[in-house]
């Protein structure tokens, strides 16, 4: 490898949403640093299924808004 060109890679600390912590190597900030999640996978709608259940619950009521008039009368 070439010297010089590449990032400095060093230890940082990860601070979860629910503040857990972690130690990882990374080109991040400096030694030492502590890099504060915003976001996470215990916190993201895309990993917890949130935003798909309102998706799907928009689905269903537009659905429902759309065939209404063929419902059966009991």
């Amino acid at each position: 490898m070439k010297e010089g060109i590449h990032p400095d890679y060093h230890e940082i600390t990860v601070v979860m949403t629910d503040g857990t912590t972690f130690k990882t190597r990374s080109t991040w900030g400096k030694e030492g640093d502590v890099l504060q999640l915003d976001v996470d996978p215990k916190s993201h709608p895309a990993w917890t299924g949130g935003q798909m259940q309102v998706i799907q619950r928009g689905q269903v009521e537009k659905f429902n808004r759309r065939f209404q008039q063929f419902r059966r009368k009991k």
